[in-house]
């Protein structure tokens, strides 16, 4: 983009006038509206910075929103990461769990084991690929360290997780939200 003055009001016009499209979309990302708005400051402030790198013939809307997509995508991960805690038992199945889990309590500590057990009483093809996901490997990892297509391994997952539900359908685990 060319640094004259007619083009830099041209680009915070389009960036004005795209206010609203820009909040729509941080609500439909975030859900909350003071997230939204933190978000769509920060996207703004994100995008006037970053204009020299805008080019006149790529889609201006696009270009913002995926500005606006990345600093979510990338907020997101900061903050799982600040609340992922290292496993350090000896069977690493409860890796990354939330820190404010409530398994310190001994109502906690009972559902784990009992968790643990369900797990541990799946067969390895479904129990190796479950445990690999709960503790945080995407699908296309699984796949290739156990040489399985990807579907098999998401089938695998989905299976595992709903046999997990199954088995513990009569406990009562409290709304995280």
């Amino acid at each position: 983009m060319k640094n004259d003055e007619n083009n830099a009001n041209g680009f915070e016009g389009k960036l004005i006038a795209l206010q609203n499209n820009m909040m729509n979309f941080a609500l439909t990302l975030t859900t909350n509206r003071e997230e939204a708005k933190d978000l769509l400051q920060e996207t703004t402030l994100r995008a006037l910075d970053n204009k020299e790198k805008y080019y006149e013939n790529v889609n201006f809307k696009g270009w913002v929103f995926t500005i606006m997509h990345n600093i979510f995508v990338n907020n997101y991960r900061r903050i799982v990461r600040t609340q992922t805690v290292v496993d350090q038992t000896e069977n690493l199945y409860h890796l990354n769990l939330p820190q404010d889990s409530g398994f310190d309590t001994p109502e906690g500590a009972y559902t784990i084991a009992e968790i643990t057990k369900s797990i541990n009483s799946f067969s390895d093809e479904y129990k190796v690929p479950f445990t690999m996901h709960v503790s945080g490997y995407k699908y296309e990892e699984i796949a290739q360290t156990l040489t399985l297509p990807i579907g098999t391994v998401k089938s695998r997952i989905f299976f595992a997780r709903k046999r997990l539900q199954e088995m513990l359908k009569d406990y009562k685990f409290q709304d995280r939200e």
